[in-house]
């Protein structure tokens, strides 16, 4: 016989494993047998009763032993059912709470954003000049860049001027050359000519 056949036979005779049902039967099973019994002698007869009471007494011991089980595991469940109502609320509680919890970590990042922009634009126009100085260098720089603008055209004026005695003295030195390159020319035609009229003093 397999060990899975014993544990089934047990199960089928002991019931759930208690023993109550197997106590039971073994009382059914004794008192039948007393009661269809002849009579018995008074000091078996006794002890067989004395044995049928302590049996039945420990049956009743064991169906109020159940009924207590019964009705503590009817309180606990009742108990889990509350503590689990009370899990289930207290996990709804808590879900409300991380939502309202990011909704304002949310919000408290977009205020610490604005105020770094904030300060981010204070920075930067506190290192921008206010408007009195502002209008102040615009003036000076009109009068550099009029006075510029007088030294540019005084400096024009002397490069024209510069240009156009660069231009005479050009022409001048061209002129020179003119003359230079002429002298020599007419030397020799006067050289050429007394040549020729040697000869003829001489005769």
């Amino acid at each position: 016989m397999s060990d899975e056949e014993v544990i089934r036979r047990r199960l089928m005779i002991d019931g759930d494993g208690t023993g109550d049902d197997r106590r039971l039967n073994m009382f059914l099973k004794n008192l039948t047998k007393w009661a269809m019994s002849d009579d018995v002698p008074g000091a078996d007869g006794s002890l067989t009763h004395e044995r049928l009471m302590y049996q039945l007494s420990q049956c009743e011991f064991s169906i109020a032993k159940s009924q207590l089980c019964c009705r503590m595991n009817e309180t606990e469940l009742k108990n889990y059912e509350t503590l689990y109502k009370q899990i289930d609320s207290s996990t709804e509680a808590v879900k409300a709470e991380i939502v309202k919890a990011k909704e304002e970590l949310n919000a408290a990042k977009q205020i610490r954003q604005n105020r770094m922009e904030y300060d981010a634009l204070a920075k930067v126009i506190a290192q921008q000049p206010d408007r009195q100085q502002t209008e102040a260098r615009l003036a000076q720089l009109r009068a550099d860049l009029e006075s510029l603008q007088s030294t540019q055209g005084e400096l024009d004026d002397k490069l024209e001027m510069r240009r156009k005695q660069f231009h005479v003295l050009i022409s001048s030195i061209h002129q020179l050359q003119q003359l230079l390159d002429e002298e020599p020319s007419e030397e020799a035609a006067e050289t050429a000519g007394t040549a020729a009229g040697s000869p003829m003093d001489a005769s």
